[in-house]
């Protein structure tokens, strides 16, 4: 507003005394300066105050006493007398006429006829009339800004222009406000001055007068305000308005400047109060202007964003002003930048000069003072190109290039400058367009590659910009320019649209003159790698640079050995684990299986060699006594590295085999002997309390230990893991005293071989080493398992063999193949002892079941079988695993070799892939059905236990179906009936428990194992057992049917044996369905079989009649009628030879057809009594005559068994 250039405005020292009403303070202000506080004085003095305190009446008569002195207060008097109750009520009748007038100019209430002119009449008025003139041209002007609609105007109005009665107008004004609130709010009020000439003159003195409203009023005009107040009259004159109060009150400049932010209007506005913010401390580092733009730029809220960027976009559309806020800003950023700018720098190059002369004065350092500022200037300047889209000037560009080429000091400030500057070159490669900037560009970029090194050892840096320069080479020479686009703008911070195509003058000189790519590999190599390289390293290092190489297969194309260079930095790692570390490992095996061209088969990296990783592991735990000193040599982050590079290895090199068998190549794995020096186990429990350091590592790895070691991820070792580590084991750690007697290997073994004698000593020290965690009882496993076998002479306490093996479930947790190992060759026979065979790793995995030939003691040994159990379950896994990797390595390459000496001969078939997977297939259901029959096996009872009487159905007696008789008892098998004399307490009992809980996990892991041994049957002794004590067996209900339909009768007996102790214990409708196909299929081989099949079918087969019945009394009718026929079947055959002595058939048609009869109620003897038979008698009787006794028992058992029932 120039139309009030020449008006003397409010002081902000003025203010500040009527804010704080600071009479001294007024009172040493000059005439002209009080003339403006006059309304709000002269109210003061005259109105009556609030405050009654004696402090308040000496202020107000030194205040009566500074006006009394002034001319101008008589006039304020005479307004200030006026009746403003009768001048608001005509007022407000003025606008109403207004209102239905359509807001036209015609009569008014307010203002009668003028005679003369506006300014005149004011002259000539009294106060009264003085008030309403300016009354009516204010309303006239508010109700106009209501009509506009937000356009904007500008109103001439004689009386608010004419410069001799501005103070008495704005006497008028202010009185007329503070008087008339409700009709006048200063909000309205500032808003329609706006609108007029002098308006920010009289808006300042309206709020000086009215020091309260200093806030109300600025957030309503930056409400009211335009989104771009550069682009309109209107917004520039609404800017300068808030420009000038905001001067006149300094300290709410801030404020104010946030109210805009948040508004999102006025965006010159923030600007120019920023310029004109002069802070009592000046920040060396940043100038406010920097921090403002910078924060509105790179906030974090894209609609501030997008506002301001709009205005810088906007600003350069016009031509250059001056005047313009934007063309200050850039000014005051220039002035900034010039300012730290060295000396001596200028843009031509000497042709003598040397790269190497650092020092000369040509190329003066930053100064380190300037450094944080510079990049802080850098950073705003590419957010005002980048983002808001601002062009440079040829002058900005040249002074822009002049610093970031410049060569600051070696301090980490000073390696982020270089890397921002370097990042802003690649984003606006247009700064450099003459020659003699390019070569400038080239030698400060060599300069970059010369002092890398320094600047890395002297600043303290991990992450120096040499890495990046590499990164950056390598990405031009593989023409992955969007990876340098998004590595440019993550340094920056800031997302910046930058066009490939931009980027080819810059790719030119990297490649063809500072880095080409043999340079680059060359390099990268040399490079030192990073110690103790963890995530808490940020920036780009050594390892990006690698990692991208090895993704080019540059190291390869030029024979460059990188192994050496990879090995060294995973041993000097840390947690938490460095995020790029599983993607350079993944690369590095990628470029050792997979040629880098198919011309070139041989082009690969080498792997590591078996001795650098036996390195790694050389002292780790489960290696010996020496496992701290190999903590301390190799971090447990370098040791679970090594190890998932060694499993992913061998699982890629098992994926390629197909690939590799087409070029030819077999790459060498890792041996046996290798895998079982390294304590996966125990690194794999270490990894899992690090999961937090350690990333995805931790699931990486039990993702490839699930594939290639299964047998390591058994889910009942890690239920078990909780009571070994979990929190009372630790809390009984604890308890352990620190002075207490320490056991050594020599010690135990020596107690081991006194026993019995030395139970209690040998008691004692096994109970010390369960309060040590599982990686501190790895020195006494050889002792505890090589004297496992002493055991099992009688005379050992349970309490030994039970300790044993909860110390044996704990080093299961740290080194279970090892363990494995020991333990198995421990139990063998005493009789193999002798030879010394001794059984490796390799062997057990070939043929599990040599975990099962132990010492037949341990058979009746529960805490030492529950160990050989979990050897077993461990060892058929890993067999299934070592064969699937057997095939794999090896189908392939037979294969290919098939295909080559075969070429021939292309119609032969191609089947030895199918042939190797079924014997593969077959081999395994062998080997696991034989665990399981074998297992089955041990559940017998011995002759030596039938004799002791430890009977095998003792427990499951209930559950076996009725209660038999004679005849029924002598067709079950030679189990005994007598309750043995330890009841269920026996170790033939226990041990039964361990072997069935296995066979149910098998069988739930794999239901085929169940069919298949099923097929192939079992004794019939050990179905009460088996039913009974593995839940998941009634999955055989789903193959009966099957096994019924086999021609063998030994199956179909075993079928309907099995399915009558199903049916007992699940009475499911699926048992009915079945049961009833079971008795259909004996009718109709009732027909079919000859007399010597059928007695050997029918006799074991009827008393499971039994207990169909019993399940599913429904079936009752068709048991029967199968029972009369068969009875007739044998009567008949014995009628044609002999005379029917007993009436058979008569009392199996009364027993059909009235059964209630064949036993008294309340259980009395019964009306239809079996002619007893002594066994002699029957031994020599005929089988139809056996069969047919056989039919009248079944009938009586099923009779006595439904009254039991009922």
């Amino acid at each position: 507003m120039a139309d009030s250039a020449g008006l003397q405005f409010v002081s902000s020292y003025a203010f500040e005394a009527m804010q704080k009403v600071d009479v001294v303070r007024l009172a040493a202000l000059s005439d002209p300066e009080l003339r403006l506080l006059l309304p709000c004085l002269v109210r003061m003095a005259l109105c009556a105050p609030a405050d009654q305190s004696q402090s308040w009446a000496q202020d107000k008569k030194l205040i009566l006493r500074l006006l009394s002195g002034v001319e101008a207060v008589n006039s304020i008097v005479a307004l200030l007398s006026v009746d403003f109750h009768a001048l608001e009520q005509d007022a407000r009748k003025e606008q109403q006429l207004r209102h239905k007038a359509g807001g036209s100019n015609g009569e008014s209430i307010l203002v009668s006829q003028l005679q003369h002119g506006l300014t005149l009449e004011f002259e000539h008025s009294d106060p009264l009339r003085r008030l309403r003139l300016t009354l009516s041209e204010l309303l006239a002007i508010m109700n106009k800004v209501t009509d506009s609609n937000g356009e904007f105007f500008l109103k001439s109005s004689e009386l608010f222009e004419s410069p001799v009665y501005l103070e008495e107008v704005a006497d008028v004004l202010c009185i007329l406000q503070a008087e008339l609130p409700s009709l006048l709010p200063v909000v309205d009020v500032a808003e329609a001055l706006l609108h007029v000439r002098n308006g920010d003159w009289f808006m300042c003195l309206l709020v000086a007068n009215v020091p309260d409203s200093f806030s109300e009023v600025c957030r309503g005009l930056i409400k009211n305000g335009e989104r771009q107040d550069e682009e309109s009259v209107g917004g520039r004159r609404r800017t300068e308005a808030l420009r000038q109060l905001c001067q006149m009150n300094p300290s709410q400049a801030l404020n104010i400047r946030a109210m805009v932010v948040e508004e999102c209007h006025l965006p010159g506005l923030g600007v120019a109060l920023t310029l004109d913010y002069k802070p009592d401390t000046a920040d060396e580092a940043v100038s406010p202007l920097v921090s403002y733009v910078s924060g509105l730029l790179l906030g974090t809220n894209s609609k501030v964003r997008t506002w301001f960027s709009m205005f810088i976009r906007n600003g350069q559309q016009r031509k250059r002003e001056s005047s313009s806020v934007l063309w200050q800003m850039r000014r005051q950023l220039l002035l900034e930048l010039v300012a730290i700018l060295p000396r001596s720098r200028s843009t031509h190059v000497p042709n003598d000069a040397s790269v190497e002369d650092g020092g000369g004065s040509g190329y003066s350092g930053l100064r380190e003072e300037h450094v944080v500022k510079a990049s802080a200037l850098l950073r705003l300047y590419c957010a005002l190109m980048g983002i808001a889209g601002l062009r440079p000037t040829d002058e900005e560009a040249e002074q822009l290039l002049q610093l970031m080429t410049s060569r600051p000091p070696a301090t980490p400030a000073g390696v982020r400058f270089v890397s921002l500057s370097f990042c802003k070159l690649l984003a606006f490669p247009t700064l450099v367009s003459t020659p003699e900037q390019e070569q400038l560009m080239v030698m400060w970029l060599s300069w970059m590659i010369k002092e890398e090194e320094y600047f890395e050892s002297a600043a303290g840096v991990s992450a120096s910009f040499g890495e990046m320069l590499l990164l950056v080479a390598m990405y031009f020479h593989s023409n992955q320019l969007s990876s340098i686009i998004e590595l440019v703008c993550s340094t920056l911070g800031m997302k910046i649209a930058i066009k490939p195509s931009s980027l080819s003058k810059m790719k030119t000189i990297f490649t063809q003159e500072i880095f080409t790519e043999q340079v680059v590999t060359a390099h990268a190599v040399r490079v030192a790698v990073t110690n103790s390289l963890s995530a808490n390293i940020t920036g780009f290092l050594p390892i990006h640079c690698i990692y991208q190489l090895l993704r080019s297969r540059a190291f390869t194309k030029h024979k460059v050995s990188i192994k050496d260079w990879i090995y060294r930095q995973l041993c000097e790692t840390t947690t938490p684990i460095h995020t790029q570390l599983i993607p350079l490992i993944d690369a590095y095996i990628n470029s050792i299986l997979t040629p880098a061209s198919k011309a070139n088969p041989e082009a690969t990296n080498q792997p590591i060699t078996e001795q650098e990783i036996l390195n790694v592991f050389q002292s780790s735990a489960g290696q010996g006594d020496g496992s701290r000193g190999g903590r301390q040599r190799y971090s447990i982050t370098t040791q679970l590295l090594i190890l998932y590079y060694i499993l992913s290895f061998e699982e890629n090199l098992l994926a390629s085999t197909k690939q590799l068998a087409l070029m030819q190549r077999k790459p060498k794995s890792y041996s046996a002997a290798l895998m079982d020096q390294i304590p996966i186990k125990y690194l794999v429990t270490q990894a899992q309390g690090l999961q937090q350091e350690l990333g995805g590592l931790h699931s990486a790895l039990l993702r490839l230990l699930a594939t290639n070691y299964p047998h390591l991820c058994l889910v009942e070792d890690w239920v078990c893991e909780e009571e070994v580590t979990g929190t009372l084991p630790l809390l009984r750690r604890m308890m352990l005293p620190s002075n207490t007697c320490r056991y050594t290997q020599n010690q135990l073994h020596q107690a081991f071989q006194k026993l019995p004698s030395s139970s209690p000593r040998l008691m004692r020290i096994l109970e010390h080493l369960t309060l040590l965690s599982p990686g501190d009882l790895i020195p006494y496993a050889e002792a505890l398992t090589a004297s496992t076998a002493l055991l099992l002479e009688p005379g050992v306490p349970r309490r030994l063999l039970q300790t044993l093996n909860k110390l044996w479930m704990g080093l299961n947790t740290v080194m279970p193949r090892r363990l494995w190992v020991m333990t198995v060759n421990a139990l063998q026979p005493s009789a193999k002892l002798l030879r010394q065979q001794r059984y490796t790793q390799n062997d057990l995995m070939v043929d599990p079941l040599i975990v099962l030939r132990c010492d037949q003691r341990v058979y009746r040994c529960p805490p030492l079988m529950d160990i050989v159990l979990h050897m077993l379950n461990g060892y058929l896994l890993a067999s299934k695993a070592y064969l699937q990797c057997h095939l794999k390595e090896t189908a392939d390459f037979d294969r290919q070799n098939q295909i080559i000496s075969n070429v021939a001969a292309p119609g032969q078939p191609d089947t030895p892939e199918v042939t190797r997977e079924e014997l593969k297939n077959a081999l395994l259901a062998a080997q696991d059905s034989a665990a399981v029959q074998i297992l089955l096996e041990i559940c017998l009872s011995t002759s030596e236990e039938q004799l002791l009487g430890a009977a095998t159905d003792s427990l499951l007696r209930t559950n076996q179906g009725p209660k038999q008789g004679s005849l029924l008892s002598t067709s079950r098998g030679s189990v005994d009936d007598t309750e043995p004399d330890g009841g269920l307490l026996s170790d033939l009992r226990e041990v039964q428990c361990l072997i069935c809980c296995l066979l149910h996990q098998m069988f739930i892991a794999d239901p085929n194992i169940a069919k298949l041994v099923h097929f192939q049957g079992y004794p019939q002794a050990l179905l009460p057992l088996t039913v009974a004590g593995i839940p998941s067996i009634h999955i055989c209900l789903d193959f009966i049917p099957e096994l019924l339909a086999q021609p063998q009768l030994e199956k179909q007996i075993f079928a309907i044996q099995l399915l009558s102790y199903l049916c007992t214990q699940y009475a499911l409708p699926k048992s009915l369905s079945v049961a009833r196909l079971a008795i259909s299929v004996m009718g109709t081989l009732l027909t079919v079989l000859n007399r010597a099949k059928r007695f050997s079918f029918f006799m074991p087969t009827l008393p499971c009649l039994v207990a169909f019945c019993q399940a599913f009394p429904p079936l009752y009718d068709d048991v029967a009628a199968l029972l009369v026929q068969v009875g007739q079947v044998c009567a008949s055959d014995v009628a044609t030879k002999v005379r029917d002595i007993d009436p058979f058939i008569a009392r199996l048609q009364s027993l059909r057809e009235k059964p209630q009869e064949a036993a008294a109620p309340g259980g009395g003897s019964s009306k239809l009594t079996l002619p007893q038979k002594t066994a002699e008698e029957l031994g020599g009787a005929d089988p139809d005559v056996q069969l047919c006794y056989c039919v009248e028992a079944t009938f009586m058992d099923i009779i006595s068994s439904t009254l039991h029932g009922l």
